[in-house]
């Protein structure tokens, strides 16, 4: 443990950039004393360490980095991106190898949406997709009970405040197709605030049907299976990089 530098992080977090578990398992970890650093045992997550030099072990063994793994999954509709549920419903973890190092979702999906979803260990990467400085765009198709119109998608564009009182718009939005009762949309979001889409249509009065994510920057679904995994190539990973 050392005073100062750049590349200093907390205990937990640095067990997270390693590979070896989320940061709310690493606190738990610290808080029952079975994390030692450099031979001494800490109890405080708040502690910052240097995971590049820092000797760090859990249960007397040492934590080292992993290799950088960089997923995608078409997740299923119904399926939470939690890795435990209290209530015990099925996760995304599920349909991964378990002999892959820990990976956390880029972003979230709800439990009723489904679609593109990205897991990785590296934790610079998925920052870098989900800064919402950075801006990069999030595709959705969108089946909605009702037939928008030109003004409906305009306010979706321009805006609209939900029940709390949040203004909520789209970078873009058009039809893909038509029913005698429903729509299918195309929304393009450059932000992700939780249960976005969902949460303006209500605002709108409008009830979503399905929500499927069909892409994240250039990186689309394409024809990726239901709940199929797939390892990202090297130029996919540089693309989502910037």
């Amino acid at each position: 443990m050392r005073q100062g530098g750049g590349d200093q992080v907390s205990l937990p977090r640095a067990l997270s950039k390693l590979g070896f578990c989320s940061r709310s398992q690493g606190e738990a970890l610290v808080v029952e004393g079975r994390v030692r650093v450099n031979g001494r045992v800490v109890r405080e997550t708040a502690v910052r360490v240097d995971p590049g030099r820092d000797r760090i072990e859990v249960d007397g063994a040492r934590v080292a980095a992993e290799r950088k793994v960089y997923l995608a999954l078409n997740k299923p509709r119904g399926v939470v991106t939690t890795r435990h549920d209290p209530q015990a419903r099925e996760t995304v973890y599920a349909y991964l190898d378990p002999g892959l190092p820990f990976v956390s979702p880029v972003g979230r999906l709800d439990k009723a949406s489904e679609g593109l979803l990205l897991l990785t260990n590296d934790t610079r990467w998925a920052a870098r997709i989900t800064d919402p400085a950075r801006h990069v765009d999030k595709v959705y198709h969108v089946q909605v009970a009702a037939r928008p119109d030109d003004a409906m998608l305009s306010r979706m564009r321009a805006g609209v405040a939900d029940a709390e009182g949040e203004t909520l718009g789209v970078k873009a939005v058009h039809r893909l197709r038509e029913g005698e009762k429903n729509a299918w949309l195309e929304v393009i979001l450059d932000e992700g605030r939780n249960r976005h889409i969902r949460r303006l249509l209500d605002a709108l009065g409008i009830e979503t049907l399905r929500l499927v994510r069909v892409a994240i920057g250039p990186l689309p679904l394409g024809d990726l299976g239901k709940g199929a995994v797939r390892a990202l190539t090297k130029d996919e990973v540089a693309s989502l990089r910037g």
